[in-house]
């Protein structure tokens, strides 16, 4: 592994960790959204005439506009966890590349090189 293929590993890193750490907060974000949007739905549903939490609850649930934001979740999680694992990958790169320098460092002890 040469010092090109490691600097490529570290720089993607570098890159990523910005955009990554963009999409965990949109996806936080969505995700407690959620509720807000679901208890306004609510609120909206009891002022249309359904009187039990039941009824506004599925009311909520079936509008449009919960349903678009649960797509747009959806592709929230997707961004960060394709992020998440192209990250993981050159973190793996780099741990390859640690091991096989310890390896060649016990190597060369070994046989006093």
């Amino acid at each position: 592994m040469d010092d090109e293929y490691l600097e490529r590993a570290l720089n993607f890193i570098r890159d990523k960790a910005s955009e990554y750490a963009d999409a965990k907060a949109t996806r936080i974000h969505l995700w407690e959204f959620r509720k807000s949007k679901k208890a306004l739905l609510m609120r909206n549903a009891e002022l249309a005439g359904y009187k039990t939490a039941a009824a506004q609850e599925r009311e909520a649930y079936a509008d449009d506009e919960y349903v678009e934001l649960l797509e747009g979740l959806k592709v929230a999680v997707e961004k960060e966890e394709v992020l998440r694992y192209q990250m993981k990958a050159a973190e793996l790169k780099l741990d390859v590349w640690r091991s096989k320098e310890a390896s060649q460092r016990a190597e060369k002890k070994r046989y006093g090189a």
